[in-house]
């Protein structure tokens, strides 16, 4: 393994859901719903789905079950990430749907804030990543025994101490975009896994947000695309 790649991948305390306050306003942010789908805008720092201590109940799956109970969960955000999030009001929608996050039929575009300032105007990540089993759940470029995991990124602004970037992850791994933007030096802001120091503290949250999701709608069969405006 090329230990450059990893270095400084180890920052301060790992964060815990013990005090967990999730936002409340709006309850739920719904963008669209008909009789397959429900998307929402998710807030930062609210669940997808619950956790395994019971007092991580509330979440979105939760929120949206009190108004469609037959919600399901297509695919997941982190907590601190916020942006688009689909789920399926009914088990053929759930099939089709899942099916294209299964085989990459879907698009995604994230929109990060960044440390630094990035030379080149875009590139692609290829590192493979694992669960850093020692201090799960984070996880790290491992090139012995990692999954494939691909990241395009596309530079939209540059600030004074910060860039802010387009990313398009390829694969979805676990804290993809997180890891890959830490392993080439250019850590995403607020980011309490993986920043430490100025980084962690440059913003009151993870500057992470799903900003557009498209795929085909299970009923029409048209490619259809939900986005959400960027909070930061």
């Amino acid at each position: 393994m090329d230990k450059s790649l990893v270095q400084g991948l180890m920052p301060g305390p790992m964060p815990t859901l013990t005090d967990y306050f999730p936002p409340t306003e709006p309850y739920l942010n719904v963008i669209h719903v008909d009789d397959d789908i429900l998307v929402v805008d998710k807030q930062s720092g609210l669940l997808s789905v619950p956790g395994k201590d019971p007092s991580l109940w509330d979440c979105v799956e939760y929120r949206a079950r009190q108004t469609w109970p037959s919600a399901g969960m297509c695919h997941r955000l982190d907590k601190d990430t916020s942006g688009v999030l689909v789920m399926a009001l009914n088990k053929k929608a759930h099939g089709f749907i899942g099916s294209q996050f299964e085989h990459r039929k879907t698009t995604k575009s994230y929109v990060a804030r960044v440390a630094g300032i990035l030379a080149e105007d875009g590139g692609l990540i290829d590192l493979p990543l694992a669960t850093d089993w020692l201090n799960k759940p984070r996880q790290r470029v491992d090139h012995d025994h990692g999954r494939p995991a691909q990241t395009e990124w596309q530079v939209i602004e540059r600030e004074a101490n910060a860039t802010r970037v387009r990313l398009t992850p390829l694969t979805g791994r676990t804290h993809q975009l997180r890891v890959h933007m830490k392993a080439i030096g250019h850590v995403i802001l607020g980011d309490a896994f993986y920043a430490d120091g100025a980084d962690r503290m440059a913003a009151d949250r993870l500057q992470l947000h799903a900003a557009e999701l498209g795929f085909t709608h299970p009923s029409t069969a048209l490619f259809t695309t939900f986005a959400a405006p960027v909070p930061f």
